[in-house]
């Protein structure tokens, strides 16, 4: 017999993600996967071909845009850290969030933040990206923020903000924050991993916390809910060394899993019970959810000596597709981990830090410096389009929200609308 918490946990999850398969409102889109269902979506596109349009940004960011109905929420920084050679005064930092027509891109209304300083340090490349990087969620009535030690913000989709929360007040020397927030229920969940240590729950409609447990150490990824079957709902978070799993409700740890070896920034992703975890790129590795305590020897599926930095994985029909930082792109049996492909996109393909999406028989993967690769959803290697846009060079580590037949991209410089008008 079900558990009666089990089936409403499920109900509750099949009707969030059917509810916003016509948006794309949060990190990596519904369930947090990276993938969509929509179909006729662009392969090529330029300056001039494909694109509906495109809107100048205040600044820079490697946060991605959501959609809720006909409007875009979008962060990016200014007055600091915008290039290498002349980062500026961090004083002059600011954090600004924006809420764009979804039609036109033009703005319907904008933010502006006084972080709460001391942030960490600009020092080059490897901190570029940690003053505007956590992805916006929404319920459809609510927008939450998160600007790592400078706090949580809840909003209404007018702009008028509802609370703000604290949820720690440290800060990584080199890398900043970048985990994204995660709805459940009633609840918004943050891995304040770089803020305190911790994994936080928040009253969604009142920034009140609900639970808060420790122990999250070195995890800049965003948690991920995982359902077994007729089992409870699992949150998943991997971090260095272990990979756990909690009770969303509560926030006491279900099971872990020896892990990554090292930090970690990918997210995990799941399917039919089975969580897939990548990080440090030496490390790849499967894990059947639920159990309790150490299941490190009972379900871990397999463990492979290959794995990303920071780009998180797509899982599609057994196998699982994911880029490694120097842009190459792999394919890899879920069932086995064997690599099914292993391929440079180009010479000149450059670093990839943003996670890929899959859409209508595609492969997204967004290039730091060099445009958007276009790769068949299959698994055999066939690269479909290489799209850049002539008149930005600027760095992209964002991933690309799928919305309504098109595909949303942003740069430090612009954010465009791709596909048909």
């Amino acid at each position: 017999m079900k558990h009666p918490r089990s089936q409403t946990c499920a109900m509750i999850l099949l009707l969030a993600f059917s509810a916003i398969a016509a948006d794309w409102r949060q990190f990596r889109g519904p369930g947090g996967l990276g993938t969509s269902d929509e179909k006729d979506l662009p392969t090529e596109w330029s300056d001039q071909k494909n694109l509906v349009w495109s809107v100048k940004l205040p600044g820079a960011g490697t946060s991605c845009p959501i959609t809720v109905g006909d409007r875009i929420f979008l962060t990016c920084y200014t007055g600091y850290a915008q290039e290498v050679k002349e980062p500026g005064k961090m004083e002059d930092l600011q954090r600004h969030l924006l809420c764009l027509d979804r039609k036109t891109g033009k703005t319907f209304w904008a933010k502006e933040y006084e972080p709460d300083l001391p942030e960490h340090k600009y020092q080059g490349e490897g901190a570029y990206h940690g003053y505007s990087s956590s992805t916006p969620a929404s319920d459809g009535e609510r927008l939450y923020v998160f600007f790592g030690k400078s706090g949580v913000y809840c909003y209404d989709l007018e702009g008028k903000q509802l609370w703000k929360q604290s949820v720690g007040t440290k800060i990584h020397g080199a890398w900043g924050s970048a985990s994204s927030p995660l709805l459940y229920k009633g609840l918004l969940i943050v891995n304040a991993s770089i803020e305190s240590g911790s994994l936080v729950a928040l009253d969604k409609l009142t920034g009140k916390e609900v639970w808060k447990t420790p122990g999250i150490n070195s995890a800049w990824d965003t948690p991920v809910l995982v359902t077994v079957g007729s089992k409870d709902v699992e949150v998943v978070v991997s971090m260095e060394n272990r990979l756990r799993a909690y009770d969303p409700d509560t926030g006491k740890e279900l099971w872990n899993a020896d892990g990554i070896h090292r930090y970690i920034c990918p997210s995990v992703v799941a399917h039919d019970g089975i969580v897939y975890a990548i990080g440090g790129g030496h490390t790849s590795l499967a894990v059947k959810a639920g159990g309790h305590g150490d299941v490190t020897a009972t379900h871990t599926l397999w463990r492979e000596k290959t794995g990303a930095n920071v780009s998180s994985p797509i899982y599609l029909d057994g196998n699982l597709y994911w880029t490694s930082d120097g842009g190459t792109v792999n394919c890899q049996d879920a069932t086995t981990g064997k690599f099914v492909y292993t391929e440079r996109l180009t010479p000149n393909s450059g670093g990839m830090w943003a996670s890929p999406v899959l859409a209508d028989g595609k492969l997204y993967y967004v290039s730091q410096r060099n445009g958007t690769y276009v790769v068949a959803a299959k698994p055999k290697f066939e690269l479909l389009a290489h799209n850049t846009f002539q008149d930005d060079k600027s760095r992209t580590n964002a991933s690309i929200a799928v919305s309504n037949g098109q595909l949303l991209l942003r740069t430090d410089q612009a954010l465009y609308c791709i596909g048909k008008k």
